[in-house]
This record gives structure tokens, sequence and C-alpha cells, in this order.
């Protein structure tokens, strides 16, 4: 699976794949075969972490 690289779409894609169908940011690294550490960083950049409370970035 191909994600946006600049991080504000990557915020809004990440955020609605797991409100859409993921139950976690875990199970949707797993299923993309993505790097959660990555999407961390990147999103971390402009402020904003994973809760895993809500599932998703804030």
């Amino acid at each position: 699976m191909s994600i946006p690289k600049d991080p504000m779409m990557l915020l809004s894609f990440v955020n609605t794949q797991l409100r859409d169908f993921y139950p976690s940011l875990t199970e949707f690294c797993k299923s993309n075969n993505l790097d959660a550490n990555l999407i961390n960083e990147k999103l971390a950049s402009i402020d904003y972490i994973y809760d895993a409370k809500l599932n998703k970035f804030i």
C-alpha cells in the first residue's frame, strides 16, 4: 500500500482508515505491511500522537 508522504494528508488518510476499517494502528500497519514507527514519527513532526483509546491521532 502506498501512503501519502505529506504529513497532513497522511494524518487524514490514517485516521480515516482507523475509523472505518481497523481497530488499532497495529492492525492497520500489519494488514498493509507498514511500519508504525515511521507513521508515528511522521505525524509527531506535526504534533500528532496516536491515542489507542480513541484509535486515532490527536
